[in-house]
């Protein structure tokens, strides 16, 4: 594995981080507003992630199969949405402005359980930044190394706001700023983990690359429509979050076709 694509993986992680330092700097609880906009916004870029570096690239990955080459992208999708859909019912965790707990029963504190919100979703990002970087090393794939890099750039942006919106929560819970900040930056650790992991297991991801790339398509998209969407639009009616789901589609869409 070279540095770049050992440093490519970490990129994601940087992104929450930064958000997450954003306790250090900002005072209170984190106005409605900006969460709509926030959520709309990295919506918008996983979005685009999903169409653009993943499930287009498992199209063209099949198109040795002719008009069946939508078969690896639809299998590969709903798989991935039925395993978000599994850890959602398995894992317990509280989705911020909530106050019942989804997954199974547990006597996990709220904060821990605020945390396993964010990771769980966190989980087929990485993943599907691992499955591009295992597609650039195997070469013959037609993902290049920058193209690669965009993902990871544009799952990073998605996660500043992320890091600020679970450290800041948590501070206004009365948690001390460094411990918001640990949990904020420790919520996308899953990010990199489950990236390297991938790319270690490429002997058997290069034969299923159409199906892994749409695998995390699916559960990408499973995050938006199940998470993200209602965030933006819950509360009093504001197109903010509609503008900036926009805004973060026209970003990552220009990474990904710029650098791709």
């Amino acid at each position: 594995m070279s540095m770049e694509i050992f440093g490519g993986v970490w990129i994601p992680f940087v992104g929450t981080m930064l958000g997450a330092s954003c306790v250090f700097f900002m005072r209170g609880r984190m106005n409605s507003g900006v969460e709509k906009a926030l959520s709309g916004f990295a919506a918008g870029v996983m979005v685009a992630a999903s169409v653009w570096s993943l499930l287009i690239p498992a199209l063209e990955q099949s198109e040795n199969m002719g008009k069946w080459s939508f078969i690896p992208a639809a299998v590969g999708f709903w798989l991935g949405v039925l395993f978000l859909l599994l850890l959602d019912h398995v894992i317990p965790h509280l989705h911020r402005n909530s106050e019942e707990a989804e997954g199974l029963r547990s006597h996990l504190q709220k904060t821990t359980m605020l945390v396993l919100a964010v990771t769980l979703h966190n989980i087929p990002e990485g993943m599907a930044v691992g499955v591009v970087y295992a597609g650039c090393m195997a070469g013959d794939s037609g993902i290049t190394l920058m193209g690669a890099m965009a993902l990871a750039i544009g799952i990073a942006i998605q996660n500043f706001p992320e890091g600020a919106i679970i450290s800041l929560p948590l501070r206004s819970e009365g948690v001390s700023k460094t411990t918001a900040f640990t949990y904020g930056a420790l919520s996308g650790i899953v990010e990199p983990v489950s990236a390297l992991l991938t790319i270690l297991a490429s002997s058997f991801v290069i034969p299923l690359l159409p199906y892994l790339l749409s695998f995390a398509a699916g559960a990408m998209l499973y995050v938006v429509v199940e998470e993200l969407v209602p965030e933006m639009a819950e509360g009093e009616h504001s197109d903010v979050g509609t503008i900036l789901f926009a805004f973060g589609f026209t970003i990552m869409m220009i990474l990904d076709v710029a650098l791709g």
